[in-house]
């Protein structure tokens, strides 16, 4: 059942004009907890996109911290997530954004006239092992290099 979209005020609409205006590319990666594949999809576009893209996530309904097994299969591929932390998901937040991913939260997200949505049906990690997260994590990586390549940002090297 889908929810409706909320109306926007005047003053959230300005405010995403502004944000149209800017030159470096912004996206949100958004799953239930913010826990697992929102802050993996967060660390390699942090990672691949070398600084080109601003990125953030969140959750509709946050973790106290981030999954550990999440953070075990992100250190293997040399990127430590283990400071992060999880955060809730604000109308602000995806109103500042040109790209919203979302990862299995269904439709808790508003909707923005302008802004590129995504849902990517990711298995969820959530009370997984190492070896269950390792396929989710590399599926992960493959969608945000297609990402970066699709906002016309060279992948870095290294």
């Amino acid at each position: 059942m889908s929810e409706v979209a909320p109306v926007l005020p005047p003053e959230l609409h300005e405010k995403h004009e502004m944000h149209e205006q800017h030159e470096k590319p912004s996206v949100l990666f958004v799953c239930i907890h913010n826990a697992g594949r929102s802050q993996m999809a967060a660390a390699y576009l942090q990672h691949l996109a070398a600084g080109q893209i601003e990125v953030r996530s969140a959750g509709s309904a946050p973790a106290d911290q981030v999954n550990p097994a999440a953070v075990a299969a992100m250190l293997e591929e040399g990127i430590d997530i283990s400071a992060n932390v999880p955060k809730v998901l604000t109308v602000d937040a995806v109103a500042a954004s040109d790209v919203v991913i979302t990862m299995g939260c269904g439709d808790t997200c508003p909707i923005f006239p302008g802004t590129r949505y995504e849902d990517w049906q990711l298995a969820d990690p959530a009370g997984q092992g190492l070896a269950a997260v390792r396929p989710i994590r590399d599926e992960i990586k493959i969608r945000v290099t297609e990402l970066v390549e699709s906002l016309g940002i060279p992948l870095a090297t290294g």
